[in-house]
């Protein structure tokens, strides 16, 4: 039972502004921590040291940093419930704050986006992606924005499952972190700029022009 001061904080929290929610996907746990399906939460950490944020509040299944960027009052999350169930996390926060999923940007893996390859799309399905056929299902809408981490196809007759929940090698790992510096870019256009605009612009320098649609 929350004491007085937690309940204080609760309703403050309830009064605030509604907050754009930045989600990253991915498996709580160090053995984790480094696999190809745990870069949405590499994002997240990333982005809550550029910007002073801490990750100390607990929230709905879900490690939440509060704070600014751009100008807008962010969330940022990484739920706790592994992968599959990311929305049960998700999908509670969001409601908590008021927000709509118009104010959610979710950053994960994919399979078919190149390597170190960004992609950001306003809307779209789970192709298969296991964290956001539960966000499509809790949210009851696959009306989103969507931050598109490309980690490539695995070799040979690797099975997907398998490739993904493999840690990086160290010959990879400075490609991925040019990686997550463009996707801070991209998430600063989408809290600055419409999202058809963070849209084109994310999308045409990845691939030299025009926009996923």
């Amino acid at each position: 039972m929350l004491n007085e001061s937690a309940q204080d904080n609760e309703r403050a929290e309830r009064r605030e502004i509604t907050r754009r929610v930045i989600a990253g996907l991915g498996n709580p746990g160090k053995s984790y921590s480094g696999n190809r399906h745990n870069i949405g939460f590499m994002v997240l950490d990333r982005l809550a040291a550029k910007h002073g944020l801490k990750f100390d509040k607990i929230m709905f299944k879900g490690l939440v940093a509060l704070g600014e960027i751009g100008g807008s009052k962010v969330a940022l999350v990484k739920p706790q419930t592994f992968m599959n169930d990311s929305g049960a996390s998700v999908g509670p926060l969001l409601k908590f704050y008021k927000s709509t999923p118009a104010d959610l940007l979710v950053i994960y893996d994919e399979l078919d986006v190149a390597a170190t390859e960004v992609k950001l799309r306003k809307s779209g399905g789970s192709a298969g992606h296991n964290g956001m056929r539960s966000l499509i299902q809790h949210l009851g809408t696959q009306d989103f924005a969507r931050l598109r981490m490309g980690i490539g196809r695995p070799p040979g007759q690797m099975a997907p499952k398998d490739f993904v929940l493999q840690n990086f090698s160290k010959g990879e790992l400075a490609e991925i972190g040019f990686a997550i510096e463009k996707a801070l870019d991209a998430v600063g256009l989408w809290l600055t700029q419409s999202v058809d605009n963070a849209m084109n612009r994310v999308n045409a320098s990845e691939r030299g022009s025009g926009a996923e649609k």
